[in-house]
Parts: structure tokens; sequence; C-alpha cells
């Protein structure tokens, strides 16, 4: 059950532990970092108040960076990022030897209503803690990089997962102004891994066979895809590319995919429960009665992030030079 407000323990110092310790301390949480390496720990703070100092200058911090940085404890030891914490966020390398060990440790050291998550995206929470007594606990908190400014978390829950210990985890990533998402089974790469992944696998491709430069690739993701996905993701950009929606673009272009993946050697054709699945949840979210309305939404919220993002580059353009040189 969480405190109010609840102390976290973070173990590990890296990118990701900075990034949660960032999060948590942001949203008002006295926060413990645990990090085994002496020099590591003695520019933690310093790389901390650096990373606040960049929200604040952004508009993205409510308060005097000072007050953040001050909730943010560093130590070498284990048991005092862990005592009196209701949530324990562990971000060491992934070796799965390692984690196991570590989550060993913070069982035996967890006060008993303390949840333990691993941000480790290319693990389960069965390879962690299927050998930890108190495994009913434990389950990934995996986040984008970085999660102060990339809000996505995603849940994923062994069956021997306590449902009680994934309901007080989605309660403190929402207090905390993350977005949880659940991962309903265990799959290796979760969902953001997967969806990089495949992007990158083809982008390879695509650059090795000549087809496209590197750059000029990037250039698609981000002129193009990269800015509709942050509007809609990819089914909200397909029901809303032409009327009739993802059936439409389905019975459009479905087998123009099917055929690219078949060249890849994969056959996953787009079957008629995928599209019904698919379809029901996106009619929740974007009834077809109002195709167009949402359409013009998707157009304003595209047309924000022009006008801003062309106000940027003046902003940073020196004479003669391009945006963002210096």
């Amino acid at each position: 059950m969480l405190i109010d407000p609840p102390k976290v323990g973070v173990v590990g110092g890296g990118s990701i532990g900075v990034g949660w310790a960032i999060v948590f301390a942001r949203a008002g949480l006295e926060t413990t970092v645990y990090e085994p390496d002496a020099d590591r720990r003695s520019i933690l703070p310093s790389e901390i108040h650096r990373r606040l100092l960049e929200l604040e200058a952004h508009g993205l911090l409510d308060e005097d960076p000072d007050a953040a940085a001050g909730r943010v404890a560093v130590g070498g030891g284990l048991a005092e990022a862990v005592d009196g914490a209701a949530h324990v966020q562990e971000c060491a390398p992934e070796l799965l030897d390692l984690k196991a060990d570590l989550f060993r440790r913070l069982d035996s050291l967890a006060d008993a209503g303390t949840t333990l998550a691993s941000s480790s995206s290319t693990m389960t929470i069965s390879d962690i803690a299927a050998g930890v007594p108190g495994r009913g606990r434990c389950l990934l908190a995996h986040p984008a990089n970085p999660p102060y400014l990339l809000e996505v978390v995603e849940l994923a829950p062994a069956p021997f997962t306590d449902p009680a210990a994934v309901e007080s985890v989605v309660r403190l990533m929402s207090m905390v102004g993350m977005v949880p998402v659940m991962v309903r089974s265990e799959i290796e790469g979760l969902v953001f891994n997967r969806l990089q992944g495949a992007l990158l696998r083809e982008a390879l491709c695509l650059v090795r066979d000549g087809v496209v430069t590197a750059g000029d690739l990037d250039r698609v993701v981000t002129g193009g895809l990269g800015r509709r996905w942050s509007v809609v993701g990819p089914f909200a950009a397909a029901e809303l590319n032409t009327r009739g929606g993802i059936r439409a673009h389905a019975r459009s272009i479905g087998s123009v995919y099917a055929r690219i993946g078949l060249e890849r050697g994969s056959e996953d054709p787009w079957t008629a429960e995928a599209i019904r699945r698919a379809v029901e949840d996106l009619e929740s979210r974007f009834p077809s009665a109002r195709w167009e309305h949402h359409v013009l939404w998707r157009d304003r919220e595209l047309m924000k992030l022009e006008s801003d993002r062309r106000r940027r580059a003046e902003d940073f353009r020196e004479p003669g030079g391009r945006p963002g040189d210096g």
C-alpha cells in the first residue's frame, strides 16, 4: 500500500536510473539511488541537477531545480535505498545473474508491502524473479528513454505477480506523471522494443539494398512517420487516413504489406480477427460517425507541431548557419 507521498528507491545509477530519479523527484517523492561504483556515485548529483536545469529552461519543471535535486540521495548501500521505500525500481545492467541476485537481496531487505520492479527491456520478470520468495510483488516496469520526457511505461507482470502489486505500481506511475500500459503476456522485447526493432530491421534492409541512404531514411521518419505518430499511433493513423478506416486500409494495401513481409521472410497476414479487434478499440476512441471531425483534430494537432517546429528553427538559426549550429 502506498504511503503519501511515498519514498522510492532506485537501484543503479546509469542513464535509466538517473531518468527514474528525475521522474520521482520532479513529482515530489523522496528518492534514494543505490550505485555501487564510487566514481559514478560522485558525479550523479551534478548530472541529475544539470538535467533538472535543462527541464526548467524548457518550461518542464514547476519548481526550483535545487528543490527537486534535494529530494535525491545517492548512496552505496542497497539497504539504504530500500529502507522505508514503497517502491524500488531496479535499473542494473542487462545481465540475468546480476538482476536475479539483486531481486533476491531486495526481497530480503524490503518491507512486506514494497513493490519491486525491473526496468529490463530484454528479460521477463519470470526470468529475473522466479526464485525470489516474495516474487508476488515483482514485475517489469519498462520505460522509454529518457523517462522524464517520454512518459509511457510498460507494466509486464508474471503469472505469479499479485494483482494488488500491479495496481499499486499503476497508481504510483500515474501519480508521478507516467502513462502505464499493460503488457498482457510475457514476451521478449515487450511492445516498445518490438515496434522499434521492426522499423529498424526494415530500415537496415533498405539501406543495405541501396534503396535509400541512412540520412534520407531518417528524414522520412522525422519529417513524416514520426510527426504523425506523435499525434496518433499506427492504428489510429490508418483509421484516419482514408474513409472506411482501417478496414478500407486493409482492403487496399493489406496485400502489399503481406508481400513485403514475405519478401523479408515473414508471413504475418492481417487476419479478419486481428482487424476486428483493432476496429473495436478504434471505434471506442474514434467513432466512425465523426470521422471528419477526428481528421480535422489530427490536422490541427499536426499544425501546432509544425508551427512550433518553424518557430524553434527560427529561434536557433544563426546568420549564415544551420539550425542548431554551435
